[in-house]
């Protein structure tokens, strides 16, 4: 079997969670002896028995794809519409279904993205919320989704290391608006609270970029450039006393898990993602204002030090492999 990996935006333009999920998806593939390529445009050579693709999939490419009877699975990201209320997406599901069920509509469909989602041969997300996002909005019938979740490196599954419980929280991911990091240094300063910021930009000249450095302090918002080795990061994190994070919507943080793993307790937004994820095991902001952020900001930093981590279930890119590959062996198996 021959798998091919495939995705629209570089990730030298957009770095993230989603980049690390592909790439330790390659690399979980391969040690479960499954040939992986990532897809190369380019060249008219390559063959593959699946595609995977990650992200929202052009109606030509599926098209196509069918035509070579080649399945694709699709693993799409639904962050922001996976948080809103049951009501909401029942309305959007209305007006979603009804458009693409108007007659005349041929050449106006082929540019929407929606029908991807019924065509593909399988949907893969990684939270219940975002299948109901599926099933609800898009009228997907549950026996073509499947609900995979995101691994950890084994790096933060091994035990032994010590929490240090330090003096500052810990928050990691991108500076960008979706992460409120802006809104997080400033709710840090106001409750006096010290925050170690990790994450980089997408671009140096990004002005939200330009108003995050102009609140780094070096006492209560507190700055380093995005870590990518594992060993490093985790050390990191065994320093905090725990981990915060402010954003408008995740689907599924992996930063969050790393932190847990870490024995870290978790300060985050209440949200659907969070709730499913974590459930009473991590404490949440409210969504109040910035004074009544920095009220819960203090509260759970005063009893960090001493607070247990989340007793969550975490998973390795090898069990997300497994999963995969049976997932993988029964689209072959019925397309023959």
């Amino acid at each position: 079997m021959k798998v091919i990996l495939d995705h629209l935006i570089p990730f030298s333009l957009a770095h993230g969670g989603v980049q690390i999920q592909i790439e330790q998806t390659k690399v979980a593939l391969e040690r479960a002896r499954i040939e992986v390529e990532f897809g190369r445009w380019w060249d008219t050579s390559q063959q593959g028995d699946i595609i995977h693709y990650f992200g929202s999939i052009p109606n030509n490419y599926l098209h196509l794809a069918r035509q070579r009877r080649i399945p694709v699975v699709l693993t799409n990201f639904f962050s922001e519409t996976c948080n809103r209320s049951d009501f909401y997406l029942q309305v959007q599901g209305l007006i979603t279904r009804g458009l693409l069920a108007l007659p005349g509509w041929g050449s106006i469909k082929t540019q929407l993205h929606w029908q991807t989602y019924g065509n593909a041969a399988r949907i893969i997300v990684g939270t219940e919320a975002e299948r109901r996002v599926v099933q609800t909005v898009y009228g997907v019938h549950e026996s073509k989704i499947s609900v995979v979740p995101l691994g950890l490196d084994k790096t933060y599954l091994t035990k032994g290391s010590i929490r240090q419980a330090g003096n500052h929280l810990i928050s990691v991911g991108t500076i960008r608006d979706v992460k409120r990091s802006i809104e997080l240094a400033e709710v840090a300063r106001k409750a006096e609270v010290p925050i170690l910021f990790i994450g980089n930009p997408y671009a140096i000249h990004d002005p939200y970029w330009q108003r995050f450095q102009g609140l780094i302090d070096d006492k209560f918002v507190l700055h380093r450039n995005h870590v990518s080795n594992a060993s490093e990061l985790k050390s990191l994190l065994l320093s905090a006393r725990g981990f915060v994070l402010y954003s408008h919507y995740e689907n599924w943080s992996l930063a969050a898990h790393e932190a847990a793993a870490c024995g870290l307790p978790v300060l985050l937004p209440k949200q659907k993602w969070s709730l499913e994820r974590f459930g009473t095991e991590a404490s949440y902001f409210s969504g109040g204002a910035i004074g009544q952020s920095a009220e819960e900001l203090k509260v759970f930093y005063d009893g960090a030090s001493t607070a247990p981590a989340p007793r969550i279930k975490l998973y390795s890119w090898a069990e997300v492999a497994e999963q995969l590959k049976k997932i993988y062996d029964r689209l072959l198996s019925t397309s023959r």
